[in-house]
């Protein structure tokens, strides 16, 4: 895939996903890249597909120079992106300067993959979670989190989510989450998390200034609610996230995970990107820990993955003793809706 295919190709995604600006600017972008630059040839050197499924060039562009504006160092950007409105012609010609101008900056950029903690995620975290507790009847649970990034989500205990009349968790939370949900209300099983911990190929720190930079670089310009958000979660963020490779990881958190609570193993839109065998080797863990599961420490796998409909994600979960297979209903990937049906009533 050529680069100007890739970024109509993110535009057309970016919309679909409720940003219009980065609908807009992306192709913007591809009419003013300066080929044959060093920018270009940086670009260029990545081998195989440039678009969303692969190296996702389009977004670490799209972040860099948002990261421009975050960060105050080209007036004319900051003037020309959002909440601020301009015609296309002035906003070709600020991103021409940019590449221009910052071109050092933005070769480096791109060099790390993209990497965001998309918070909304986590009301389907907390929803799952209860319906799993309820099936379960604990009241203590250990957090397990693959791919993880910044470990925003795995704080999805101190949030609050609103799902029609029903809402789940404390008073005083730290954000509250309010997607558009369709079907079943939630149901409501108190619990405490114990323990919570994470693993990332390379996780975040989002009280480090330049990581905090990065994630919010890769928010859009126009979705300033999502930046609130993330704000909220990093304010009371101290979860801990390992450098590791998730399945060796996950292998040692079983072994050493306690007796007498609920050890709840989760990801959102992470493990399509873990290599075939990876994935293989992570499941027959996981199955080996739940064959050696009890009532009184039972193991969850709590999932919101593709899964090659056209709409949304799947959130799944295994629970055992029993091997359940539990479909609990789809959500937005970045949870805007959550299409629930789950009822274990």
């Amino acid at each position: 895939m050529t680069l100007s295919g890739a970024l109509a190709q993110q535009a057309e995604a970016c919309t679909a996903l409720g940003s219009p600006f980065m609908g807009r600017m992306l192709p913007l972008l591809a009419k003013v890249w300066p080929a044959g630059s060093a920018l270009d040839a940086a670009v260029q050197a990545f081998e195989g597909d440039l678009g969303p499924s692969g190296h996702s060039l389009p977004l670490r562009l799209a972040s860099g120079l948002h990261a421009l504006v975050l960060t105050g160092q080209d007036a004319g950007m900051i003037a020309a992106y959002p909440p601020n409105d301009v015609s296309d012609e002035v906003l070709k010609t600020v991103l021409t300067s940019a590449l221009s101008q910052h071109e050092a900056f933005l070769i480096q950029w791109i060099t790390s993959p993209p990497q965001t903690n998309e918070v909304r995620r986590s009301a389907v975290l907390i929803a799952g979670a209860h319906a799993l507790v309820k099936r379960t009847g604990a009241t203590q649970v250990h957090l397990s989190e693959l791919g993880a990034s910044a470990g925003l989500n795995l704080m999805f205990d101190q949030y609050a989510l609103t799902a029609g009349d029903t809402r789940l968790g404390r008073e005083n939370a730290a954000l509250t989450l309010a997607p558009d949900w369709s079907g079943p209300a939630p149901v409501t099983a108190p619990f405490t998390v114990t323990d919570r911990r994470g693993v990332d190929l390379n996780p975040l720190d989002p009280h480090n200034t330049d990581h905090a930079l990065r994630l919010r670089a890769y928010l859009w310009a126009d979705q300033a609610h999502r930046v609130a958000l993330t704000d909220a979660a990093i304010r009371v963020n101290n979860a801990q996230v390992d450098r590791s490779d998730a399945v060796d990881w996950l292998e040692g958190r079983l072994a050493g995970a306690p007796q007498g609570l609920m050890h709840l193993i989760y990801h959102t839109v992470a493990w399509q990107y873990f290599p075939p065998e990876r994935q293989a080797t992570g499941t027959a863990l996981i199955e080996a820990a739940g064959a050696q599961a009890t009532s009184k420490t039972p193991l969850a796998w709590l999932r919101m993955e593709a899964d090659g409909a056209a709409r949304g994600a799947a959130v799944t979960a295994r629970l055992w003793p029993g091997d359940h297979h539990i479909a609990l209903g789809r959500a937005d990937f970045h949870g805007r809706w959550v299409d629930w049906t789950d009822d274990p009533t």
